[in-house]
């Protein structure tokens, strides 16, 4: 299963909040054997929002979007989206529910302070897409085809992912080698691996703890502990963390 992931908001691309979403999904969807081969940022632009995910829509799996629902100006994901799959925009009586039901619970905690929310408007999503509520957040996400959109905020982007985990699997594994060798040493050896098992290696140096950390990945898990055996051979690698004493 390959998933693409479209992180949105033109404070991601300014630098003024670090995009965590993206590094966050990304981990749990490798930890479930999901490749992600595109991560990409853009602004809050409803026409870019849309291309992109129409296009993504076509090349991937499925697509995570992820920013820009809600009820400022800048919020136009869930238009966008719509967009893309030539959808209507209007709730549902779940979106409808959960936005009262959260609203109430938020007038409940703090009863001194008026909001001023259009429930119709909070709570539209696609025509006929499935809605994705949770109790971490006010705007409802949903699914449109193989699109998942999802909130920027990670506390709730992370209960709404949580609720369609299941719903992406892969059969890609991964296994973690330490050496201490330097990386132009071992470049013939880890060529030779990804050649002869067919498996992808990735070396990434470490200055703090002083080592370099191979990662061995494949879809066949007798490929993946051939290749890991060999490196362990070729490599003066390790299965646990070592450091350089020179």
């Amino acid at each position: 299963m390959q998933v693409a992931l479209i992180t949105v908001g033109d404070e991601l691309l300014s630098g003024d909040t670090v995009n965590t979403n993206a590094n966050w999904l990304a981990a749990e969807l490798s930890e479930r054997g999901v490749a992600v081969p595109r991560i990409l940022s853009i602004p809050d632009d409803r026409g870019e929002i849309a291309d992109r995910v129409r296009e993504y829509a076509a090349d991937f799996d499925a697509v995570i979007v992820t920013g820009g629902i809600g009820s400022t100006p800048d919020d136009v994901t869930m238009e966008a989206v719509a967009d893309a799959f030539d959808r209507e925009m209007g709730p549902t009586d779940l979106t409808r529910e959960s936005v009262e039901r959260r609203l109430a619970a938020i007038r409940e905690r703090v009863p001194d302070r008026e909001f001023d929310v259009d429930v119709e408007a909070e709570a539209a999503v696609p025509a006929g897409s499935r809605p994705l509520v949770t109790d971490a957040g006010l705007a409802p996400g949903c699914v449109v085809e193989n699109v998942y959109v999802m909130p920027g905020i990670p506390d709730e982007l992370k209960a709404t992912f949580e609720a369609v985990a299941d719903e992406f699997a892969g059969d890609r594994r991964s296994r973690f080698l330490y050496t201490v060798e330097p990386e132009s040493n071992i470049v013939p050896a880890l060529r030779e691996a990804m050649e002869r098992f067919d498996v992808a290696v990735g070396c990434y140096p470490d200055r703090e703890a002083e080592h370099n950390r191979l990662k061995v990945t494949a879809t066949d898990d007798d490929a993946l502990a051939d290749a890991a055996a060999w490196l362990l051979s070729n490599v003066d690698a390790s299965e646990t963390p070592v450091s350089r004493d020179w």
